[in-house]
């Protein structure tokens, strides 16, 4: 079933301003091009971000969060479509294909449509237009999203398959988790062929002139913003810095995809101060890229979630208002504080009024002693003192807000598809696509 449903006209500006209820509070809303560099000037850099499982919902409880708006407001443009090949919810892998090679393909592929075929990206595109090339997450550097835009693999789960993809497709700067994927003769090989191998936030900052660069920071994913303080791994807008120094070296310009890879766990986790707290990290990020944009003049900025994950609400439990205050107070994650509890469970209240300041019921220390996910049962209790609700723990199949900044941002306007991303960039950057 043909499901294309695009827009490219004013009616879409006043589409737009229609959509705005859902998460721009009562701010007025305020087009792109109000304070937004709108020519149709060829772009020589793209910096995509995607801060995963983001939504209206977490937009609009983050404003709260924050108690202002956010960097990202000023630049909404529009809204994307997320559904799969196979499924009208998708999931990280069809999501990322979708946004990097502009192909609907099956849950859990990535890279290769459901007939099979491999798919150029936009970012081996604009390699091959001799543009520098980079990916950064908090996730594994090979998990389903920046995996997307340089490997393809029947199945996501295969990521020491992806590991040998992302230095074979040649992506001049890799900074994320998942040092387990690459051997030690997979990175002997990559320092040959001139790749600057760190493994710390300090060994980062330190580079000088480099035209190559591989972070590997943990053996796995990176650790949760909240919990990071315990870490010497660096932060996303440190890493994204770092990337920006060292692929603006290259005067074709670049494509950098940065993404924000644990908002979306913790949307599975029902972990709202989580959540938060790494759309902050996303949005100090956020800020890196438009700054360095402003100075450039020729960067277009894109940010947009694959997918909404949890089904988050802003209030909820059939009580008025939202008190997200609460979640300011909190300093670690439900996992953190569940790994924190003795085997007899008997230091519940000390555990979550050390990390939250919340002071438990009864009831509430009962219902996280008989949970079966004591994590999940401290992310339920807090939601619930924030009035931030969920629905489930997955995904769901909503449309994505759309923020863009620089030339051309207003090509992103209106509800489009997610396939429409890779081929608006190269339009952008006048590179050959598809």
């Amino acid at each position: 079933m043909k499901k294309t449903f695009k827009k490219k006209s004013m009616i879409l500006a006043i589409a737009g301003s229609l959509l705005v209820g859902s998460f721009a509070g009562n701010a007025a809303f305020q087009p792109a091009e109000a304070k937004n560099p709108q020519s149709n000037e060829k772009v020589e850099n793209v910096i995509f971000m995607i801060p995963d499982g983001y939504s209206t919902a977490y937009a609009t409880n983050y404003r709260l969060y924050k108690g202002e708006e956010s960097v990202m407001d000023s630049h909404l443009v529009g809204m994307h479509r997320t559904y799969s090949a196979n499924s009208e919810v998708t999931d990280f892998a069809a999501a990322g294909t979708a946004m990097a090679t502009g192909v609907k393909t099956n849950n859990g592929v990535i890279g290769i449509d459901p007939e099979g075929n491999k798919h150029t990206s936009i970012l081996q595109a604009a390699e091959k237009s001799g543009k520098s090339t980079g990916l950064v997450a908090t996730s594994t550097i090979t998990h389903a999203t920046p995996a997307a835009f340089a490997s393809e693999v029947e199945s996501r789960a295969n990521e020491a398959a992806i590991a040998p993809q992302l230095l074979e497709n040649d992506v001049d700067v890799l900074l994320g988790g998942g040092k387990k994927y690459f051997s030690n003769e997979l990175l002997n090989k990559a320092q040959k062929n001139g790749y600057e191998i760190v493994s710390d936030a300090q060994s980062m900052s330190n580079l000088k002139k480099v035209d190559k660069l591989i972070g590997l920071f943990a053996e796995d994913s990176l650790t949760p913003e909240l919990d990071r303080e315990t870490t010497n791994e660096p932060s996303l807008q440190e890493m994204t810095a770092a990337a920006i120094e060292v692929l603006s070296k290259n005067k074709d310009g670049f494509f950098l995809m940065v993404e924000g890879s644990q908002i979306d766990w913790a949307g599975h986790a029902n972990d709202a101060a989580w959540a938060m707290k790494d759309t902050e990290a996303f949005e100090d990020a956020v800020k890196e890229a438009l700054d360095f944009a402003k100075k450039d003049k020729k960067t277009l900025v894109v940010i947009a979630s694959d997918h909404d994950t949890g089904g988050m609400s802003v209030g909820g439990y059939n009580q008025s208002g939202a008190n997200l205050d609460i979640l300011k107070n909190v300093t670690a994650t439900g996992d953190f504080m569940a790994a924190q509890l003795n085997e007899e469970r008997n230091n519940i209240q000390e555990v979550v009024l050390e990390h939250t300041g919340i002071t438990l019921t009864e009831a509430e220390i009962k219902q996280i002693k008989q949970a079966g996910n004591p994590a999940l049962q401290i992310n339920s209790i807090i939601s619930r003192h924030a009035l931030v609700g969920w629905s489930h723990t997955g995904h769901t199949g909503e449309d994505i807000p759309i923020y863009a900044y620089g030339p051309q941002a207003h090509k992103f306007a209106g509800l489009i598809e997610n396939t429409d991303f890779p081929q608006l960039m190269a339009e952008a950057m006048k590179i050959p696509f598809k």
